[in-house]
C-alpha cells in the first residue's frame, strides 16, 4: 500500500564545511581543534508530484567516530572519501515510502554492503574504518531526507510518525527481547515520543579534560573573545544546573579529584545535576564502582548530584560483553557510543544497562528506532551532543524535546565554536544560548525541522 505523502530520492548533494574552535576539546587520549561538517541536501518527489529538498549535517569529529593511532589526517580524508561514496548511493537509492522506510533501507542494508566493500577497497592491510564512523558520516543524508519528507509533505518531521503518514508498524523494523512481554504489533514511533513538547527544555554543559575550573587556572593563554573561559563563569552567565564531566577513564586519582573540584563548585553555585563520562577507557567496572564508592563516603552531597553514569566502557559491545550490574546497584549506567542501533541496545539491556544516550549523529532513522525499543522495554533515555554547530543543532534538540529524556539535553557547540552558527542563531538565538539553564526552542517552526534558514 502506498500513501500520496511517500517520497521517491530525486538527487541528493554534499558539501564540507570546516570549523576551529575556540578551545581545545579532549577526547579519551586526543584532543579536538577542529572539525569538519558534512552538509547533504536530498531532492524527493512525493505521490502528489510535488519536490522539495532537505537538508542535513553533521560534524565528522574524527576523533569520537574512530579513535586510533592513525593519522588524524588519514582518518579524516577516509571519513570524506566514504561520505561521497554514500552521496553516489543515495542518489540512486531506489524505492518509495516515508523517510523512515527509505532512511531503514539505506541505513541497515545498504550503507554495511558501502562499508564492507570500502574497507575492502581501500583499507586493505590497514585498520578498517568503524561502523561508528560510517553511520556518522551516512546521518547527514539521513537527516536531509526526514527534512525533506517533512518539507514536501508540509509537515514537522515530529508529526510525521505516526500512521497518518507511516503505513508499517514498528514489528516491520524492531524485535522485542525474548523474554520481555513486548509487542510492536500495530505501534507506530509516535506512541514513545512526547508530540506536544515545551519549548523550553534543560541543558547540559560539557565539563572538559582540559578545561579551567576558577579564575586561578587561568595560564594567559586563553581566548579573549567575550566568551567565558572557566566553568564558574559559564555556570554565572548561562543559569547552567546540569554539568557533564569528562575523565579519563585510566586514572582513577585524577578522576576522583576532577568530580570532586567540579561538585565542589557545583555546590557553592546551586548546580543540582552532574554526570560522569570516562570515554569509553574502562574495561573494569571495578574502576567507577570504587570512584562512586569513595564518592559516598567522603562526599556524599557530589555523589547525589550525580544523576547517571555514561558509558565508561568500550565501544564494541559485542567484543567486550562487560556484565554492568555492580555499577548500576549504585547509579544508572547509559549506553552512548556502543548504542548504535536497536540491537546494540538489546545486547545493552541484556548485560544490565539501564538507559540509553541517543544521538541523530548516529542518523535519524536509528534514532527513533532505538528511542522506540528503549522504551518499549523501560529504559530511561537521554540525548547527547556531538558538539554540534549550524544546522546540525536543531534536529539534536529536536530529538531533546520529543524524546522524553530524564533531564533535558546536552548542547556544549556555544562552548567550543560559537561564531560559526552566528548566522543560524539570528532566526533560533534559542536555540544557539543557553539562558537560565534551559534552550529556548520557540523559534523551530513550519515543516522538516523548522529551520527557516534560506539555504541555496
Amino acid at each position: 500500500m502506498a500513501f500520496k505523502t511517500d517520497i521517491q530520492i530525486k538527487d541528493a548533494d554534499l558539501e564540507f564545511l570546516p570549523i576551529e574552535t575556540r578551545i581545545p576539546l579532549k577526547f579519551g587520549s586526543e584532543v579536538l581543534n577542529s572539525v569538519t561538517c558534512a552538509r547533504a541536501s536530498v531532492l524527493v518527489e512525493n505521490g502528489l508530484g510535488f519536490k522539495a529538498r532537505g537538508w542535513g549535517e553533521t560534524p565528522l569529529s574524527v576523533q569520537w567516530v574512530w579513535p586510533s593511532r592513525i593519522s588524524y589526517s588519514e582518518r579524516l580524508e577516509t571519513l570524506f572519501r566514504f561520505t561521497e561514496r554514500l552521496l553516489e548511493v543515495v542518489k540512486f537509492l531506489p524505492g518509495e515510502g516515508h523517510a523512515l522506510e527509505l532512511g531503514h533501507s539505506f541505513v541497515f542494508d545498504e550503507v554495511p554492503k558501502i562499508l564492507n566493500l570500502f574497507n575492502q577497497e581501500f583499507r586493505q592491510a590497514k585498520e578498517p574504518m568503524p561502523w561508528l564512523a560510517a553511520l556518522v558520516c551516512a546521518s547527514a543524508f539521513d537527516l536531509a531526507l526526514h527534512d525533506a519528507y517533512g518539507v514536501v509533505n508540509k509537515v514537522p518531521v515530529y508529526q510525521s510518525y505516526g500512521p497518518k503518514f507511516l503505513y508499517r508498524d514498528l514489528s516491520f523494523f524492531l524485535e522485542p527481547a525474548m523474554d520481555k512481554r513486548v509487542s510492536f504489533n500495530g505501534k507506530r514511533p509516535a506512541e514513545f515520543l512526547e508530540l506536544n513538547p515545551s519549548n523550553q527544555i534543560p541543558v547540559w554543559h560539557l565539563v572538559g579534560g582540559l578545561d579551567p575550573l576558577r579564575e586561578n587556572e587561568l595560564t594567559g593563554n586563553e581566548p579573549e573573545d567575550g566568551y567565558p573561559v572557566h566553568l564558574e563563569d559559564w555556570i554565572e552567565r548561562d543559569g547552567l544546573n546540569c554539568l557533564k564531566i569528562k575523565l579519563r577513564g585510566n586514572d582513577s586519582k585524577w578522576d576522583y579529584e576532577r568530580v570532586v573540584a567540579v561538585g565542589e563548585i557545583a555546590r557553592s553555585m546551586d548546580v543540582e545535576y552532574l554526570t560522569t563520562d570516562f570515554n569509553c577507557m574502562v574495561v573494569d567496572p571495578e574502576y567507577v564502582n570504587q570512584i562512586l564508592d569513595k564518592l559516598k563516603n567522603e562526599h556524599r552531597g557530589i555523589w547525589n548530584k550525580i544523576l547517571y553514569v555514561e558509558q565508561p566502557f568500550p565501544y564494541d559491545l559485542e567484543k567486550f560483553r562487560i556484565n554492568v550490574h555492580s555499577l548500576v546497584k549504585r547509579k544508572p549506567l547509559f549506553m552512548d557510543e556502543s548504542a548504535h542501533d536497536w540491537k546494540h541496545v538489546r545486547i545493552g539491556l541484556e548485560l544490565g544497562w539501564t538507559g540509553v544516550a541517543l544521538k541523530t549523529c548516529k542518523t535519524q532513522t536509528s534514532a527513533i528506532f532505538s528511542l522506540c525499543w528503549a522504551k518499549a522495554h523501560g529504559m530511561d533515555l537521554m540525548v547527547q551532543d556531538l558538539t554540534n554547530p549550524m544546522l546540525a543543532q536543531i534536529p539534536h534538540v529536536l530529538l531533546g524535546s520529543h524524546a522524553g529524556t530524564i533531564m533535558g539535553v546536552e548542547s556544549n557547540g556555544m562552548q567550543f565554536y560559537p561564531e560559526a552558527s552566528k548566522k543560524e542563531a539570528l532566526i533560533h538565538p534559542g536555540v544557539y544560548q543557553r539562558k537560565d539553564g534551559m534552550l529556548d526552542l520557540s523559534s523551530i517552526k513550519g515543516p522538516g525541522f523548522g529551520y527557516q534558514i534560506n539555504l541555496p
